[in-house]
């Protein structure tokens, strides 16, 4: 009950999400059990390979990424979320997740750390495009200059948004209690903003189905269960 109510008390509450908040909603993990990276060689999204080979890059990506994220609704726990955030006592969502679920759920301040599958640039001429309005039946698709469209998630070699870097910076200095659902920790830089929180005094409050690198030494409550059980339970006290 004790982490209910800093949940409920929170003034400038921050949740911190990873793949196992989307899982529920039919989105596999990139690792661990059923992730991607168990079937897929991730190559197809490193940014050089994809400059090379745009074709395969997007052929790999339609098929991967685009319908299963497309169909995903959100689920209990990104509708919490969204709701602890209406009600005044969260700041916003940090989030490792590119599907945009939080944004669906309702969720206002959302910095996607690694980025966003909803829209894509040129990498000709930098003209954005939302990734509703574009035609992928023929890959890699083209804008109007001519130039290969990229997603505008993050590829390996390549680095944070700045401007979600700083952001997601701000909310952990500030934060007085954090919620870290669904993430493992060890995905750099992105693992550093739960300790960041803590060294300025925020509490961590960790809901995962696994313990995880925050378990011993940084969390201060530690759920194990499935996100949406616990957000289930958490609305019933809101």
């Amino acid at each position: 009950m004790q982490a209910i109510n800093l949940i409920r008390n929170a003034r400038r509450g921050v949740a911190f999400t990873g793949a196992g908040v989307s899982v529920e909603s039919g989105i596999p993990p990139f690792t661990g059990r059923g992730g991607l990276w168990n079937t897929y060689d991730p190559k197809f999204i490193e940014i050089d390979f994809f400059y090379e080979n745009p074709k395969r890059s997007w052929e790999e990506m339609k098929k991967i990424f685009f319908t299963c994220m497309d169909e995903a609704e959100p689920n209990k726990a990104h509708k919490v979320i969204a709701a602890l955030e209406a009600r005044g006592g969260f700041a916003g969502v940090i989030t490792q997740n590119i599907d945009g679920l939080h944004q669906k759920a309702g969720s206002k301040n959302v910095q996607e750390f690694h980025g966003t599958i909803k829209h894509m640039h040129c990498i000709n001429c930098g003209r954005v495009y939302q990734t509703d309005d574009v035609n992928l039946d023929e890959l890699p698709p083209k804008c109007f200059c001519g130039g290969v469209l990229k997603p505008d998630f993050v590829f390996y070699g390549e680095g944070i948004p700045p401007a979600a870097y700083q952001n997601s910076v701000e909310l952990a200095q500030k934060a007085d209690v954090v919620l870290v659902v669904g993430t493992a920790g060890q995905v750099m830089p992105a693992c550093s903003l739960p300790l960041l929180a803590k060294q300025h005094g925020a509490k961590i409050i960790e809901v995962n189905t696994q313990p995880s690198t925050y378990t011993d030494g940084v969390s201060d409550f530690f759920f194990q269960q499935k996100a949406t059980e616990f957000f289930a339970e958490l609305e019933k006290h809101l």
